[in-house]
């Protein structure tokens, strides 16, 4: 095994800086009590007082919020079915187009969905606003919530939800009362992704949102055009905290889920 050198480790600092140096720029400029977001004047938390006070970023943050938790909860419900669909229906006619559509959306530019939905709008005379972006949203994170939970379902042990049966439990009752709980972890995962992804874009909710639906990102890239103000750094930090909190439960809940598959494969070993 070749040795972790000196030059290893400059090349490694030198990645994460190139990564994160400037996130970590914007939020030390959001405690800056300067106007000028490039002067230094010192530390205040002005501008996150200022940014309550500013409505059209607390309701772009609403409007963000509102969708990403309706797309997401969509997204995981339909994610859902599929990854069902996939891994207990076996090999049916039509399944390798059926998971290419699927999938589709992960390799396909944002800009590309974003302009075919709104032609699709315009074709069918839908008014763009809150619902339609919504759906967007929904067509794109429903692909990653699908492989979180066929993730799941492939590793999952059927003899549970057998001996469930054979004791008389409906098939029903059985995937609410066995294997719902078991995956359950995914689903909070791909739930979570689902919103972070949501609550991040910006390319295909420019496409798609209206009048009375525009997001936070695409307020904030509005304001960036005409200069960047401390309110538009607290905004992002407190956007960068939510993305990151976000993150953390993904890895949290998916590293339960892990654990409590390892436990469920002890239990059943011979």
């Amino acid at each position: 095994m070749k040795r972790f050198g000196a030059f290893h480790i400059a090349v490694l600092v030198a990645g994460f800086a190139f990564l994160y140096v400037p996130i970590l720029l914007v939020v030390i400029y959001s405690f800056n009590a300067s106007r000028l977001v490039t002067v230094w004047a010192g530390f205040s938390t002005q501008w996150y007082a200022a940014l309550l006070n500013n409505s059209q970023l607390l309701d772009a943050a609403r409007v963000s919020l509102m969708v990403a938790a309706v797309s997401a909860t969509i997204a995981t419900v339909l994610g859902t079915l599929v990854a069902i669909v996939l891994v207990r229906f076996g090999r049916f006619r039509g399944r390798l187009v059926f998971s290419s559509l699927v999938y589709a959306p992960l390799v396909m530019p944002e800009v590309i969905t974003g302009l075919s939905l709104l032609l699709l709008y315009v074709a069918v005379a839908f008014d763009r606003g809150f619902w339609t972006v919504t759906l967007a949203h929904v067509t794109f994170t429903l692909s990653f919530v699908a492989i979180v939970v066929q993730s799941r379902l492939i590793s999952f042990d059927r003899s549970l939800e057998e001996a469930a049966q054979d004791l008389g439990c409906p098939p029903a009752e059985t995937f609410f009362r066995i294997t719902l709980p078991i995956i359950l972890p995914a689903l909070i995962a791909g739930w979570l992704l689902a919103f972070t992804l949501s609550l991040d874009d910006l390319v295909i909710a420019s496409f798609t949102s209206g009048p009375g639906a525009t997001t936070l990102p695409i307020q904030i890239y509005s304001a960036v055009r005409l200069g960047v103000s401390p309110e538009i750094n607290a905004a992002s930090t407190i956007l960068i905290g939510l993305v990151t909190l976000a993150v953390i439960a993904f890895s949290l809940a998916t590293k339960r889920s892990e654990v409590e598959r390892q436990r469920a494969e002890r239990r059943t070993a011979p």
